[in-house]
């Protein structure tokens, strides 16, 4: 059971998640989100430290939400090729995503790279992280007969992670979702090439 204040702080990083999301770490003030949650300065840095601190607990939460989200779709499926559809799936509507403004993952990715090298590193460990698994997940296929061998579970699994993350950014730009859904399709097709 969270106590009191740590509902208080719950509720604010929630808050700002998609606001960071959408305007970048170096978009958001402290102003939006205490707009945002109605609470008062002082609330706000009884929690956090600083914009700073703030900013990193909001990314990690960010980050762990949409992994897990992802992670609970693809493990619903009880094959290996069900679960990399399931992946594919999650990305089929870039407009309308799970935090709106993109996919934080790539979002944090793009502005960290050059002016906040500690969440750089933070979003650089969820990238490998998501391509193993999904390269763990090709090769179960493989040891359980579901995939040729042919299939490289690491190479499948970087052009599957690249691809769908490049698709949102591009989906979201020309603002229309009906590219994903090639894409999503082509990379099925491919995938059908190594079914045994």
């Amino acid at each position: 059971m969270l106590t009191k204040a740590e509902k208080t702080k719950q509720f604010i990083l929630e808050t700002a998640v998609p606001l960071y999301n959408e305007k970048g770490i170096s978009g958001v003030n402290i102003d939006d989100v205490l707009e945002a949650t109605k609470l008062t300065k002082g609330c706000l840095y009884g929690h956090f430290e600083n914009k700073e601190d703030l900013s990193e607990q909001v990314i990690d939460l960010s980050l762990k939400m949409v992994s897990d989200k992802i992670r609970a779709a693809v493990y619903t499926s009880k094959t290996m090729k069900g679960k990399i559809h399931a992946f594919l799936d999650f990305y089929k509507n870039p407009i309308d995503t799970y935090i709106s403004g993109g996919c934080p993952i790539f979002n944090t990715a793009v502005e960290a790279d050059d002016n906040y090298p500690f969440i750089k590193e933070k979003v650089a460990k969820v990238f490998k992280k998501g391509q193993q698994e999904l390269a763990a997940l090709l090769q179960e296929g493989i040891n359980n007969g579901e995939f040729s061998s042919k299939l490289d579970p690491v190479v499948f699994a970087f052009k599957l992670v690249a691809s769908v993350e490049g698709g949102i950014v591009m989906c979201r730009v020309m603002q229309t979702a009906k590219p994903m859904q090639g894409l999503i399709k082509s990379l099925k097709l491919e995938l059908e090439q190594y079914i045994i």
